[in-house]
């Protein structure tokens, strides 16, 4: 009775080392070096995503604005408080980026980075058309 408990206790340890080598396995086979390939942090993709769009409305309100000599109409005012509002939605969700485990976060830090750089040129730009 006892060399039966024993063998299978000897059994189940067996069955572990053979599932950690087959995980190292797969891990070597998936890889040249036995690392695994990090992908982008999801939100990270999308805080660069918003710091791009943010900035494309940041350009077109300046090119419209430039070409109409300053007189621009309450649409171009709303798409700036839109641009506004995308920066501080990137801005969080390139800090929430560098919470997601197993990431690169290359894409959080430059969004982050932007859409904080973007964030301020609105509150600057906010801040001198109100004095």
């Amino acid at each position: 009775m006892l060399d039966y408990l024993r063998e299978s206790a000897d059994e189940r340890a067996i069955r572990r080392e053979h599932t950690k080598r087959e995980k190292e396995r797969r891990k070597r086979r998936i890889h040249k070096y036995g690392q695994m390939e990090l992908k982008h942090s999801r939100r990270g993709c999308i805080s660069c995503m918003l710091a791009v769009l943010s900035a494309f409305l940041l350009v077109s309100i300046f090119s419209v604005s430039y070409l109409r000599h300053g007189d621009v109409n309450i649409l171009i005012g709303i798409a700036g408080l839109l641009a506004l509002v995308l920066a501080v939605s990137g801005l969080r969700r390139g800090i929430e980026g560098f919470k997601e485990r197993n990431k690169n976060y290359i894409t959080c830090k430059v969004g982050t980075a932007c859409n904080g750089i973007l964030l301020l040129i609105y509150l600057a730009i906010f801040i001198r058309g109100l004095f």
